[in-house]
């Protein structure tokens, strides 16, 4: 299993080297797909990821640096596919908080080329609390949490290969996740709302936090990720990390 790191931005005016958030899941061949900041599917298409093997797309909240490339992405299946067919991995299945949203989505791409008409199947699901996706491989349960209105705003937790991964979605508070602490790989968490001491603090003496990785940086890491590196590792040492744009890691 690997991750790829595609936007590592919270949602600030535009920064040099990085976007919006959005990150990959890749087990085998197939891709899962979290968040869908600007950019996204070029970064991942630069990267090397096909994103003819998408399985499915989790988005945590309808803000802008969330959702801003979803559009882009889904454009860009559809270009892709007219070069080499989608392989038979089911449909594009894409989960989010507000169904609103993926109607306006639908709207933009109606009015591109050819009324954005596909080869494949693609669905558009309503995530809510609880169990969200299971295709045997991948399981991704949703958390509730207390973020900016309007709209609903989720966590989500990844079960696959006997690892788990906590991504927070942009929370209120960290404490929101606390019922999921107790068996977590990684937990994937933003900082565009939060100081990295106290979070490290937090984990530190969470011992079901095996790992920590920064994401959706707010300006303390923008404005100088080695110092707050330095910071977070007074807590955690080599358990925790910062993550930029283009990278990847194993799980």
């Amino acid at each position: 299993m690997k991750l790829f790191f595609l936007g590592t931005c919270s949602g600030t005016e535009p920064m040099p080297g990085r976007h919006h958030v959005a990150w990959v899941l890749q087990l085998h061949e197939k891709l899962y797909w979290f968040d869908a900041g600007e950019c996204c599917s070029h970064t991942a298409h630069v990267l090397g990821l096909n994103l003819q093997n998408i399985r499915a797309v989790f988005i945590t909240h309808c803000h802008q640096d969330h959702v801003g490339g979803l559009s882009n992405l889904l454009w860009t299946i559809r270009k892709l596919d007219k070069v080499r067919p989608r392989q038979d991995f089911g449909p594009v299945d894409v989960y989010m908080p507000s169904l609103a949203t993926w109607e306006g989505t639908m709207m933009t791409l109606g009015e591109t080329e050819g009324g954005f008409a596909i080869n494949f199947p693609l669905n558009a699901h309503h995530a809510q609390a609880g169990l969200v996706f299971d295709d045997g491989a991948v399981v991704v349960e949703a958390l509730e949490n207390q973020h900016l209105p309007p709209g609903k705003s989720l966590s989500y937790r990844i079960r696959a290969e006997n690892k788990t991964i906590i991504f927070s979605g942009d929370v209120h508070a960290l404490e929101e996740l606390e019922p999921w602490f107790d068996d977590c790989d990684l937990l994937l968490m933003e900082t565009g709302h939060h100081k990295v001491e106290p979070i490290c603090r937090t984990i530190s003496q969470t011992p079901g936090v095996k790992r920590l990785g920064f994401i959706h940086h707010g300006r303390e890491i923008l404005r100088d990720p080695d110092a707050a590196l330095t910071l977070a590792r007074q807590f955690l040492g080599d358990h925790v990390f910062i993550t930029n744009d283009g990278d990847s890691m194993e799980l």
